[in-house]
């Protein structure tokens, strides 16, 4: 059968074998054949417990351009591509939500954002439609907090966007501080995600509905340090769902525990709720997924109601590949499970 080129990276475990030298160890129905820099070949395992895989043969390339990619396709030598970003080619693309997700943090220590209304406020004024714009094909907007596929998401309402005359009404309610011109923080990454420039369209969009405020961008280390410090009122940041486990990215975005300003801090609106942190410790005790998942409900519940932080997008995985390929199926952490994968031979002329 012929073998499968991919750009996906391989993580295995490396252990030091009898006479010294580097050995892959792991399980599964594939085993390392061959490995240099830049490529790995694995073949099936005979025998495999779950049955034999699809393809007998998969090679990894590391493939160093998006024109390096498109020329290998070109030549046939690739047969399945995962790009870091958008491919500028949409033919045989696929794309699916990832577990990266980009948020507004709003200081609810500080003014104006102390004031809850004020937080709706600014929800509301955000349109998807006009962020999807700035998001391009990297990213789609998010209305949860959690990305779709996460166990536990809570399907509310949407939590941005609204009419005129509701903003104008949080405004009134919220008693927007004179002269207030609060400031947003965000890095100057532009790759594949251009964030300033959705810094600027959230400014025009906030602009535009009677919230002013001023951006500034600054290099992204530098950035995170004044995230934790609380130096601005607004963070635009973002956070992985590591393992796909609500709990890694609800507890430390929106907990007590995580709200000390300094280096450890990673809840960047330092908003503090007892009932709350008693939700999400009660959650992170239990061995049920069923009644953790009502518990992260109720503490996304809880969070739409009080909004410290915006859910504004998640990031996309994507994949190319070629028409001969069957049953590719892309997976949000961006390693993706090949095992059912297979070539159809191309039709004879």
């Amino acid at each position: 059968m012929d073998s499968l080129s991919t750009r996906e990276q391989v993580q295995s475990r490396v252990v030091s074998g009898a006479d010294g030298g580097a050995r892959f160890v792991g399980s599964g129905p594939y085993r390392v054949v061959d490995a240099a820099p830049g490529r790995l070949a694995l073949e099936a395992v005979a025998g495999y417990w779950g049955g034999p895989p699809r393809m007998e043969r998969i090679v990894f390339l590391e493939v160093a351009t998006d024109d390096n990619a498109e020329a290998e396709f070109d030549a046939r030598s690739l047969d399945i591509w995962f790009p870091a970003g958008p491919p500028r080619r949409m033919t045989g693309a696929l794309s699916t939500s990832g577990l990266r997700v980009g948020y507004l943090a709003l200081e609810t220590e500080k003014e104006p954002f102390a004031r809850k209304k004020l937080r709706h406020a600014v929800a509301a004024a955000l349109d998807p439609a006009v962020l999807g714009v700035a998001l391009e094909n990297v990213a789609v907007p998010l209305q949860s907090f959690l990305p779709p596929g996460v166990w536990a998401r809570r399907e509310g309402g949407p939590l941005l966007g609204g009419t005129r005359e509701q903003i104008r009404a949080l405004l009134a309610e919220g008693g927007w501080p004179k002269g207030q011109k609060p400031t947003m923080l965000a890095p100057d990454e532009t790759a594949p995600l251009n964030l300033p420039r959705l810094a600027a369209t959230i400014e025009a969009a906030l602009g535009a509905a009677d919230i002013p405020i001023q951006v500034r961008i600054g290099p992204a280390p530098s950035v995170q340090a004044s995230h934790q410090a609380g130096e601005s009122e607004m963070a635009l940041a973002e956070a992985t769902v590591l393992g796909g486990d609500p709990h890694l990215f609800l507890f430390p975005l929106s907990s007590s525990e995580a709200a000390t300003k300094g280096p450890q801090a990673l809840n960047y609106s330092f908003y503090r709720n007892p009932r709350l942190d008693d939700v999400l410790g009660r959650a992170s005790q239990l061995s049920s997924r069923i009644e953790r998942a009502r518990l992260y409900q109720r503490v996304q519940a809880m969070l739409a109601d009080d909004l410290p932080w915006l859910p504004l997008y998640v990031r996309l995985v994507w994949g190319v590949a070629r028409p001969e390929v069957r049953n590719l199926r892309l997976h949000p952490t961006g390693f993706h499970r090949l095992s059912t994968v297979g070539l159809e031979s191309p039709p004879q002329p």
